[in-house]
């Protein structure tokens, strides 16, 4: 939201009160809390007739600042309200605080610091990383603003932007990678990936200097990053208060590492949930035989099949959700998913919060007040997507259980994971929750509790480590529950480009698990684009075969798009003792597993732009074919790479372009990595320490590198080093069995291993 006229004026209807300078401040608890006078006090009667900022700073962790700034502190406090995830014993102000005799008050937190500026006329606070200025508030940056037309209240803060600084996230957002320019607000909606509108919005963002910014409001944030005065980030709020935290990371991936240990680190999914999902796609007929068809299809083409999904229909129409089998379609349920289960796949079907008129919930629903009401007591109901449907209150805890019961059944009759679609068409006019939330906060906030029931759910039922979500929308916090995918894309090249950089976006609020529609949701895709995106949809963690209507099955695209899915479904089972390596670190840092280059390189400058590549976790870089010719341009950083395909070695540092068929695409080794191969090219879930190929790339004389390979419960691993010693590569590892090691490129190299 912009409030001003240029630099020097603000809007006529806007009254601004700028924090100007310190005048007092105490300590409370933990906490330094700073009073800012909006106009400079050179005598007593200058505080009269003026508001007065309150500034609490907190440290709830080393190296994390929390910003509170309070205009009327009486104001009521509606929640929803973020969950945080704050360690015990946050950094106490009362023995961290100093001031200096040039009139610096400092709070210290770990390597880090908090300066605020106590001389006259001179407000600001600084936000230092090891001596480094990260950010900062100063000259008519943090106010309150009251607009005389509306009626309505703000606190708004700007940060700085420095020279050649670029800012990222906000949640899964399909306009351009780098944000700078953009106006953002955080309101989700079901959009599609062609529009600036998003279903996953995060008040997160992070600098490629090395912090991130979360603003702690669930509600209507609205963020000009760049986009009002130029050299600065601000973000605004309604109402009497504004609360934010800034995230003192020595790099971005630190950032996003302390972001998840205040916000929550995703779950781990089980090794199973990375394998190939396929679907019977939105709008086509279907029945058993059909399915059966398909998984017959399969299996006569050599490609293994791990995952299968039903969507709505396995409902009858307009009676979403009935969460009950049609029976016309579906006689035999329990029959039909156990001989689905006998032939080695696991279920499932697609669900939403929604409950349509027509379904036997809904008078069971409003009859005992489990949905959302309007302001006269009534259901809120709407025909947009079903017919007369209204929404679960998740805020009533009976309505809770409620929902959870239903979808027990489903889970004791032999389905093994949800996809939770929707959560974003949620009304905040007229509206009460049962609870008494705030509509607008709950807005963006009713897909957390949805998709938190769900998912906890499948952990007391299935245990914890075989939960799986597919989920749609989010909002700060979701990362705890994966997998979530990017939502409605076409078939085009345009539309895997976008749903890419929507996903590198994401993926910087810690959400560690991601997927998408291979081939694209609405219309058919041509053969060529089909067979691209199986490529990128098997080098993603998840990967899911799902279209609108028309089946995405691959025979029905060209005879060579069952080869090429074949491939690329084996080569994804041979880098699972790697893979899930990965999302095991995931799981316990935060850093996601699919990540921006910027991430991972970003001391390399060209890094700071580029979204149409990725890593695939610390050593794999992948960059995906987006062109009907075959022709991909993409940048390897600096050190030496090799092809994991055709152990082609390349310098990196500059850019490439080359031609690929559609049974390869840039996919490079970073140097001194130790690679772990499977030898199990049909599935995903196998025993990783047997008969895996330690892959040794490009490690110099003197040189050492480390890995691991997980259990599949990911709570145990073998630690393996190698060590190169004058042409002899030794290798260690502390357990498995049957483990070979590979020197690449060879060159003669002697292999040395021990197994402890």
């Amino acid at each position: 939201m912009k409030f001003t006229n240029g630099y020097w004026l603000m809007k006529k209807e806007i009254e601004p009160a700028f924090a100007v300078e310190y005048f007092d401040h105490e300590i409370d608890g933990n906490d330094l809390v700073i009073y800012a006078a909006t106009k400079h006090i050179p005598d007593r009667g200058a505080t009269l007739n003026s508001p007065l900022l309150t500034v609490r700073i907190s440290s709830p962790m080393a190296d994390v600042f929390g910003v509170k700034i309070v205009h009327f502190d009486g104001a009521v406090h509606t929640d929803p309200s973020f969950e945080k995830h704050e360690k015990e014993g946050s950094v106490s102000a009362a023995q961290n605080v100093s001031v200096s005799e040039d009139g610096m008050l400092t709070f210290t937190s770990g390597s880090s610091a908090a300066v605020i500026d106590m001389r006259p006329q001179s407000w600001g606070i600084w936000f230092y990383r090891d001596g480094k200025l990260l950010t900062e508030s100063s000259y008519r940056n943090e106010a309150y603003l009251k607009n005389r037309e509306s009626g309505k209240n703000y606190i708004t803060e700007q940060l700085r932007l420095s020279v050649g600084e670029y800012i990222y996230g906000l949640g899964e957002r399909f306009t351009p990678f780098v944000k700078n320019g953009q106006s953002v607000d955080i309101w989700n909606e079901d959009g599609g990936t062609a529009s600036e509108q998003t279903y996953k919005n995060i008040p997160f963002y992070i600098s490629n200097r090395g912090y991130g910014v979360f603003v702690d409001d669930p509600g209507d944030v609205r963020f000009e990053i760049g986009s009002e005065k130029v050299e600065r980030v601000q973000f605004s709020t309604e109402g009497e208060r504004l609360g934010y935290y800034v995230f003192c990371g020595g790099s971005p991936k630190e950032a996003v590492s302390l972001y998840t240990d205040l916000m929550g680190k995703p779950a781990l999914p089980p090794a199973w949930s990375f394998g190939l999902w396929l679907t019977t796609s939105f709008t086509t007929d279907y029945d058993e035989a059909t399915v059966t068809s398909f998984i017959d299809g399969m299996k006569e083409r050599n490609i293994p099949l791990h995952t299968f999904h039903f969507d709505c229909f396995w409902m009858k129409a307009y009676e979403w959700i009935s969460l009950t089998w049609d029976p016309d379609t579906f006689p035999d349920p329990p029959a039909m998913l156990k001989r689905l289960h006998d032939r080695g796949l696991k279920i499932c079907v697609w669900i939403n919060s929604y409950v349509a008129q027509k379904s036997k919930l809904f008078a069971e629903g409003r009859d005992k007040g489990y949905f959302i009401k309007k302001t006269d007591g009534s259901v809120w109901q709407t025909d947009l997507w079903q017919a007369g449907m209204a929404l679960v209150d998740f805020t009533n805890p009976e309505a809770v259980r409620w929902y959870e019961e239903k979808l027990e059944a489903l889970l004791d009759m032999g389905v093994d994971a949800f996809k939770t679609d929707f959560g974003e068409r949620i009304p905040v006019t007229g509206i009460r929750y049962y609870d008494g939330s705030d509509p607008v906060k709950m807005h963006n906030y009713y897909t957390y509790l949805y998709n938190r029931t769900v998912f906890r759910l499948l952990e007391r039922k299935r245990g914890r480590g075989e939960a799986v979500l597919f989920a749609r929308s989010a909002t700060a916090g979701s990362q705890q529950f994966p997998v979530h995918w990017g939502g409605d894309c076409s078939a085009s090249y345009l539309s895997m480009a976008e749903t890419l950089r929507g996903g590198l976006s994401l993926s910087l609020a810690g959400f560690g698990f991601w997927s998408h529609d291979m081939g694209g949701f609405e219309q058919t895709a041509s053969a060529d684009v089909y067979k691209r995106w199986c490529a990128f949809g098997l080098l993603s963690t998840h990967s899911r075969l799902h279209g609108s209507s028309s089946y995405r099955v691959p025979w029905l695209f060209d005879d060579e798009a069952s080869d090429v899915l074949r491939f690329f479904v084996n080569l994804k089972c041979t880098l699972m003792p790697y893979i899930y390596g990965q999302a095991v670190q995931a799981a316990r840092t935060g850093v996601p597993v699919l990540r921006p280059m910027l991430l991972e390189f970003p001391e390399d400058p060209t890094c700071a732009y580029l979204d149409r590549q990725y890593m695939l976790g610390d050593s794999l870089l992948v960059a995906p074919v987006m062109s009907e010719d075959g022709v991909v341009t993409y940048y390897l950083p600096k050190g030496r790479w090799t092809h994991f395909l055709t152990n082609e070695v390349r310098e990196g540092g500059t850019w490439y372009t080359d031609r690929y068929d559609y049974f390869s695409l840039p996919l490079y080794v970073r140097e001194g990595t130790i690679l772990p191969v499977g030898e199990n090219e049909t599935r995903p879930d196998y025993d990783y320490t047997h008969g895996t190929t330690l892959r040794v790339y490009e490690l110099r004389d003197n040189d050492t590198a480390n890995a691991r390979i997980p259990s599949l419960d990911g709570l145990k691993e073998i630690n393996i080093s190698a060590e190169n010693c004058g042409g002899t590569i030794k290798v260690t590892a502390d357990g498995g069995t049957s483990l070979r090691v590979e020197a690449v490129p060879d060159a003669g190299c002697k292999k040395e291993l021990f197994v402890k």
